[in-house]
């Protein structure tokens, strides 16, 4: 799980094997594989960063390399 923001300053965490899509319009947004939109205050490129991060966590990234 990763850690993202709300607009409103609430912290929580969600599932970035659910993310479709990120967007920047203008603020970041998140496109889940359940059609539902999540607003966070991260950039993109954080978002990305913390998505690599929990994934070598994870292991994940062992039969991608």
């Amino acid at each position: 799980m990763i850690k993202v923001t709300r607009l409103d300053g609430v912290e929580y965490y969600i599932n970035p094997h659910q993310i479709e899509a990120i967007e920047k319009k203008p603020d970041t947004t998140l496109s889940m594989l359940s059609g539902k939109i999540i607003v966070v205050r991260e950039k993109p490129d954080d978002i990305m960063k913390r998505i690599i991060y929990y994934r070598r966590l994870i292991g994940g990234f062992k039969n991608e390399e």
